[in-house]
């Protein structure tokens, strides 16, 4: 298949959590298909129409135009690969009651409606999802992908002997809320470290140097890479009900044999996204 990957940013651009996972969700589609990376922003009628017998799989999509959305919408084969809530005007489901906005401040509802799947992260992403869109086009993955240099590092990090104190992400990203992690570890007198924006492994061989991840965020992690990279790296995670991993099964896993669950996980996560491009 020729397969055309549509997102604002990708990883040597902003190495985030999706954008790290959509990278290595094209890595494994490029070994048997042609595929093609585009901005949003670059997409023009002209190359949809070019194309239009492309499949496309569409990630973050704010700067794509509404008259290209429309064009995909009517005329192309494509799929959600959803990462947090583009369905909703505010993109915060947290801000309403169970999650769930009233109708009013939905938006995108056709572009979700006419996918052929949107592929959620998680069991509590999936959830939110279908209760705002109340559509049956909804497929949890239960995870992400990681490169299997990363899940090697990882199993190095977790085999580090810990300190007993607290890695807190320190991120500009208000809705991460790095200050409610220190307020918390300072009410309980639990030492802490404040880890800041780094080289993505210097970032996780000092997170791991202590043995609990403490996480709050503000708006629902559809998954949370932070908190399952901790899980993986033999953490304990003091976290709110707003993360996506810690309502799939396989989240009372840890270390070693958490990596290896996600390592087999990508298997699976290929399988799904090439049988709903077909």
């Amino acid at each position: 298949m020729k397969i055309i990957f549509i997102a604002d940013f990708f990883a040597d651009e902003i190495p985030g959590g999706g954008e790290l996972n959509n990278e290595e969700v094209i890595f494994l589609l490029k070994e048997t298909n042609d595929v093609l990376k585009v901005k949003s922003s670059a997409v023009s009628l002209g190359f949809l129409k070019e194309n239009q017998n492309s499949r496309f799989i569409v990630s973050n999509f704010m700067q794509l135009h509404p008259e290209n959305k429309a064009f995909l919408e009517k005329k192309c084969t494509y799929i959600i690969y959803e990462h947090d809530h583009k369905y909703l005007t505010n993109r915060n489901p947290a801000r309403f009651k169970n999650f769930q906005a009233p109708k009013d401040a939905v938006i995108n509802f056709d572009f979700y409606k006419n996918a052929k799947a949107t592929l959620c992260q998680s069991k509590f992403h999936t959830n939110i999802v279908k209760k705002n869109l109340e559509l049956d086009n909804i497929i949890n993955l239960g995870g992400n992908l990681w490169d299997l240099k990363s899940l090697g590092k990882m199993k190095e990090f977790a085999k580090k002997n810990k300190k007993e104190a607290c890695s807190i992400m320190g991120s500009p990203i208000q809705h991460k809320n790095t200050f409610g992690a220190i307020k918390y570890c300072k009410k309980e007198n639990k030492s802490f470290e404040l880890i800041s924006p780094c080289p993505y492994y210097e970032f996780l061989d000092k997170i791991s140097d202590n043995d609990t991840l403490v996480f709050f965020p503000q708006t629902p992690e559809t998954l949370s890479r932070i908190v399952v990279e901790a899980r993986m790296m033999n953490m304990r995670v003091i976290t709110n009900n707003l993360v996506g991993a810690t309502s799939e099964p396989w989240f009372e896993l840890k270390g070693e044999i958490l990596i290896n669950f996600f390592e087999n996980k990508r298997k699976e996560i290929f399988e799904i996204v090439r049988e709903t491009l077909k």
